[in-house]
């Protein structure tokens, strides 16, 4: 009996191995139920060049990530889980012992730096309000 793991769904990363060696990646576009029970038609935007668009049927164990053979060709869908983000990373041993035993240092004020245009220079009168 295998393990269950979890199904592709719609907007997830998939990384694509054919002949047990990785392919590519691609995105899942849609999941649409096939006519015959267990099966599905899944929509791929693979992310490779040429950019292309393919949909293959594929049943339920196969979505969850079991081997399967196209034109005897071996292929598995693995489900690509992005890394932790870095905010995982502040939370470490050595930076709250730091926290906890040195003073807040003073911070410098950040310069604020415009990536537009400057406005016009004010040359009329300063606005007084009428009354």
């Amino acid at each position: 009996m295998s393990l269950k793991r979890e199904a592709i769904a719609p907007t997830d990363i998939v990384l694509v191995h054919f002949e047990n060696k990785p392919a590519f990646f691609a995105r899942v576009e849609r999941i649409d139920p096939d006519y015959k029970r267990g099966w599905w038609h899944v929509k791929f935007f693979v992310l490779a060049l040429p950019l292309q668009v393919i949909t293959w049927i594929i049943d339920d164990e196969q979505i969850r990530g079991a081997d399967f053979t196209m034109g005897g060709v071996p292929v598995r869908i693995e489900k690509v889980v992005p890394p932790q983000e870095a905010a995982a990373e502040e939370n470490t041993p050595a930076t709250e012992d730091s926290a906890n035993t040195a003073p807040a240092s003073p911070r410098k004020q950040a310069r604020i730096l415009t990536l537009g245009k400057k406005p016009p220079a004010e040359e009329s009168e300063p606005f007084t309000p009428a009354g």
